[in-house]
Formats: C-alpha cells, sequence, structure tokens
C-alpha cells in the first residue's frame, strides 16, 4: 500500500473528524476575514457600502465557484490514483489539472470582468450601491487565477492527507488579509477598494502557500507539456464540468435571494449579508466536509474497499448531526452579542436572529448534500450532483423563497431556502444510497474512464 494512501485503514469517524475540522480551521481563517470585513465596513455607518458587499459577494461566489469545481476534479483524480497506488499518476493528474484550471478561470473572469454592472444590476443593485459593488468586484476578479491555484492546491494535499498543510496555506491569506484590512480600510480611507486589495493579497498568499507543501513533502509536480495536457483535458473535464455546473448552481440561488431581499430594503439585503458573512464561519466545519471526505472516499473507492466507501458517507451523517446540534447552540447564545456587535436593529436584527435561532438547525438538511455530492464527484457519478445542486438552487429556491416573502415578508425568504434545503437533501441521500449500493459491480476506474472515452471521442472529432 502506497504511504500516501493513509485512508485505507483505520477509524472511518476519525479520519473524517480531523481532515474536516483541519480544514475547517483554514477555511474559517478566510471567512473570518470576511466577516470582519463586514464588521469594518458597518462601523463606517453607511447602509449602501454594506449591501454593496452584499451584491459583491453573490457574484464572488459565483466566480469561486470555478475554483472549487476545478479543485474537486484535482482531488478526485489524485485521490483515486494514490488509493490505487500510483503515486506518478497522482502527480501527473495535479499538474494537468492546475494548468487548466488557471487558463481557464482566466477567461472565465474576463468575461465575469467585461459584465459587472449587468450582474450586479440583475440582482437589483441600483445607484450608488451599483456603482460600489461593481468598482469593488473590478478589483477582485481578475485575481481568479490565484484562487484556483490556491483551491486546487490546497485539494491536492487533502488527497495526500495533508490537511494541515492545505488548512495553514488559507490561515496564512487569512492573516495576511486580516493585517491589511485595517490599514487600507481605515489607515488609507480606501473603504470598499482597501478591502479589495486586500483581498487580492490574501488570495495571492493563498496560491503560493498551496503549491510549496506540494513541491517540498509530496513530489512536486510534472514540467507542463502541452500534448500530455490535451491527453488529460477529457479526464480533467470529465469531473471539473460537471463540478463547476454544480458549484454555480449556488450563486444563482444566491442571486435569486438577494435580488428577492432587495424588494425589502438595503436594511435587509444588509442583514442578509450579514448572515452570510456568520454561516460559513458558524458551519465551516461543515463546509469543510465536502472536500475532506471526498479523499476519503476516493482512495478507499480506487483501492475497491467498497464497504469502507458506505461506512465513510454513514460517519459522515452522523459528523454533520453532531456538528450542527451543537453550532446551532452556541449561535443562539450569541444572538444578542451578535447584534450589538453589528449595531443591528430593525428587520436587519430580525433576520440575524431568525437565522441564529431555529433556521441553523436546519444546515443540517444543507450537510447531507455536501456528503452526496462528494460521493457523486468521487465514485463516478459527477452528474448527480450538477442534477442534486441545480435542483437544489432553482425548484429548491425560487418557489419556496417566493412563496416565503409573499407570506411572511423578508423572513420568509429564509424560510423558505431552509424548507427547499430539506426537499433536496432527501433527493441527495435516496442518489448516495443507490450509488452506494451497486459500485460492487463497477470497477474503480470504469465510471471515470467510460465518460472520459467519450469526451475524448469529440475532441478527435474536432
Amino acid at each position: 500500500m502506497s504511504e500516501q494512501a493513509k485512508f485505507l485503514t483505520g477509524s472511518l469517524f476519525k479520519h473524517i473528524s480531523v481532515m474536516s475540522l483541519t480544514a475547517s480551521v483554514g477555511l474559517m481563517a478566510v471567512f473570518l476575514v470576511d466577516f470582519v470585513d463586514m464588521i469594518f465596513i458597518s462601523w463606517l455607518g453607511k447602509a449602501e457600502l454594506a449591501a454593496a458587499i452584499g451584491y459583491a459577494g453573490a457574484i464572488l461566489f459565483f466566480t469561486s465557484s470555478f475554483g472549487i469545481g476545478v479543485s474537486i476534479a484535482a482531488g478526485a483524480l489524485v485521490a483515486r490514483s494514490l488509493g490505487a497506488g500510483d503515486e506518478d499518476e497522482a502527480r501527473h493528474r495535479a499538474t494537468n489539472a492546475l494548468v487548466l484550471g488557471v487558463v481557464f478561470s482566466a477567461i472565465f473572469a474576463a468575461l465575469v470582468w467585461f459584465n459587472l454592472r449587468t450582474l450586479a444590476g440583475w440582482m437589483g443593485a441600483m445607484g450608488e450601491t451599483l456603482d460600489l459593488a461593481v468598482s469593488y468586484l473590478q478589483i477582485i476578479i481578475p485575481s481568479l487565477p490565484l484562487l484556483v491555484v490556491g483551491m486546487a492546491g490546497g485539494a491536492i494535499l487533502r488527497a495526500h492527507g495533508d490537511a494541515s498543510r492545505a488548512m495553514m496555506a488559507t490561515i496564512y491569506g487569512g492573516a495576511v488579509n486580516a493585517v491589511l484590512d485595517p490599514i487600507l480600510i481605515f489607515g488609507l480611507d480606501l473603504e470598499l477598494t482597501g478591502a479589495a486589495w486586500a483581498s487580492v493579497a490574501a488570495r495571492a498568499v493563498i496560491g503560493g502557500t498551496a503549491l510549496i507543501p506540494i513541491f517540498k513533502h509530496h513530489g512536486g509536480l510534472d514540467r507542463p507539456k502541452l500534448p500530455s495536457i490535451l491527453a488529460d483535458f477529457p479526464v480533467v473535464l470529465t469531473i471539473a464540468l460537471p463540478a463547476i455546473l454544480t458549484q454555480l448552481a449556488t450563486p444563482i440561488g444566491a442571486a435569486y435571494v438577494t435580488r428577492s431581499m432587495a424588494e425589502f430594503g438595503e436594511d435587509a439585503v444588509a442583514g442578509m449579508a450579514i448572515v452570510g458573512r456568520i454561516t460559513p464561519i458558524a458551519f465551516g466545519v461543515i463546509f469543510a466536509l465536502s472536500g475532506a471526505i471526498g479523499p476519503i472516499m476516493g482512495q478507499n473507492f480506487g483501492a475497491q474497499q467498497y464497504e469502507r466507501v458506505r461506512q465513510t458517507f454513514r460517519e459522515g451523517l452522523l459528523f454533520i448531526a453532531i456538528i450542527v446540534v451543537v453550532v446551532s447552540g452556541v449561535l443562539f447564545a450569541l444572538r444578542e452579542p451578535i447584534a450589538i456587535l453589528f449595531q443591528l436593529d430593525g428587520i436587519s436584527m430580525t433576520l440575524v436572529f431568525l437565522f441564529a435561532g431555529p433556521l441553523s438547525l436546519a444546515f443540517f438538511f444543507n450537510g447531507v448534500i455536501f456528503v452526496g455530492n462528494a460521493a457523486f464527484n468521487n465514485l463516478g457519478h459527477p452528474f448527480y450532483s450538477t442534477i442534486v445542486n441545480w435542483g437544489r438552487n432553482t425548484l429548491g429556491t425560487i418557489p419556496f423563497v417566493w412563496l416565503g416573502s409573499m407570506w411572511l415578508g423578508a423572513p420568509g425568504i429564509l424560510y423558505g431556502q431552509a424548507l427547499g434545503g430539506v426537499v433536496f437533501a432527501g433527493v441527495a441521500f435516496v442518489l448516495t444510497r443507490r450509488v452506494l449500493a451497486k459500485q460492487d459491480a463497477v470497477p474503480a476506474q470504469e465510471p471515470f474512464s467510460r465518460q472520459a472515452r467519450l469526451f475524448q471521442l469529440l475532441h478527435h472529432r474536432r
């Protein structure tokens, strides 16, 4: 057995806990800086600045979804190769996934950059708020390739079981952002512009510090070669395309929610933006779980240890339930301090109190979707995750949010979001059970190679 394939033995619950908790520290370091950004902006006392952050956040989520998709592809391919005992193939896949991610993220960033005003306008931003959101995004969007390198590099490290170094990359980035924020926002009086440049610097640091341990501890990367990159393009695309499509669904749903909230004024959008900053900090472990549990499933799937794959899914659900109950209790206890910290009142306080109350328990169902998507991406059914995520963010969002806003106003939007999550968590659970039940009959390489041959055929025909 390869020394790199560390998840083939030992307690699966321990592997899940260590990987998720370690990865979440890094994630929360970045999210915490976003949270601090929002505190600083709130202290400036301008509702339009907080609202601009809310609109910009939905578009940044849209662009970062590209990086998440590439990282899922890189992590799945590397973990599966390591599970099969082929470290040379793992290095080969890591190199080509990174190169392809950088190239296509640069193209994607350019397309978004030239359409920023249109995208922000679609979500309901107007007047000065629209101008602020666009100027903020014009600085950050071109740094998307740096973010992709950091995300994919972290996924490669986690595929090797090196969650601690992946964590440190994001901690370093978060530290840089945290130091630069007050200097640029207040010291140089740059407000949103300062926050944007601090974020760009953080992305550069995350990208660089994610690559260093790959070279130092895990055999590095191959020298990029065009024939090799083109040959691997169908294999990477097989996972990356549905993963990117999957991730793009979430900001589409978020954009609809933001536009719906805009009908109730900038204070409502600001309250929603605060909820959006609190969520990944509070549930960072659950967000991290999807990326953390994937390598565990991928390695065991590559080694054809199918019972351990099924057990990983069960242990993952148990882990989610424990985390959600504990975090929900903490949020409820901290509602008053959060209100004081952000100087909340009116509808913004109502929304934050609602999230930090009973609705936080509903995040369990988001966790079920995350684990289901990790299973689909690593077991050869990436388009299932596409179906579930798009369903959750269209059919599971639009009608529920629309009805909720009609009946209950702005709070009804949060209720609608939560109810849609319950419905599609059920869909994800059923599909995951189906995939797990039939995996013994399919060789570990076959699901990916079958789809890759289709893309290869289309590529040759062109």
